[in-house]
């Protein structure tokens, strides 16, 4: 049984609170812009997951605001470890999914998610990879095939990247 993976770059947050430190920090007009129109395109073009894991980052947390209404049976949950976490954790985390779940969204930061992505994907449209080798800018996404019975079995470059959308896409 393939699973899939979507990976899910928090919107762009705001600087302009100095008082703020880095976890509180939230989205910014351009973030706030770039949210909603991701938030359809990805419920349109991508399977529903079955579990959303979000990092409990304030710009984390306003991103998947503007998802849920498209998800609304959608199970999530907040990690803290997914605050700018890194390629292990990350994958750790997958592998310890549970085998009911088929689809799953992250929600998180770089460059953590960038580097997961591209340690997962051995395959995919060149264009894309292209593009996703580049950059993986703020309220982008990557759904990426997983070529995995089980969770546990998801290594890196077991994975085929379906689709990597930037905001700019959709203008």
């Amino acid at each position: 049984m393939d699973r899939t993976l979507v990976l899910l770059r928090h919107a762009k947050s705001s600087w302009n609170d100095p008082t703020l430190g880095d976890f509180e920090r939230p989205l910014s007009r351009r973030g706030q812009r770039a949210a909603p129109a991701i938030a359809s395109h990805l419920a349109v073009h991508s399977p529903a997951p079955d579990l959303v894991l979000c990092s409990p980052a304030q710009r984390a947390l306003e991103t998947w605001f503007h998802l849920a209404p498209h998800y609304p049976k959608t199970a999530v949950e907040m990690l803290p470890a997914l605050y700018m976490a890194e390629v292990p954790v990350l994958l750790q985390t997958l592998q310890g999914l549970a085998e009911t779940v088929r689809h799953a969204l992250i929600i998180g930061h770089n460059p953590g998610l960038h580097e997961l992505a591209l340690a997962l994907c051995g395959s995919g449209p060149e264009r894309q990879m292209k593009r996703l080798r580049e950059k993986f800018p703020t309220a982008a996404y990557a759904e990426i095939a997983l070529i995995a019975d089980t969770w546990p079995a998801v290594m890196p470059a077991a994975g085929a990247l379906r689709h990597f959308v930037r905001p700019r896409d959709l203008e």
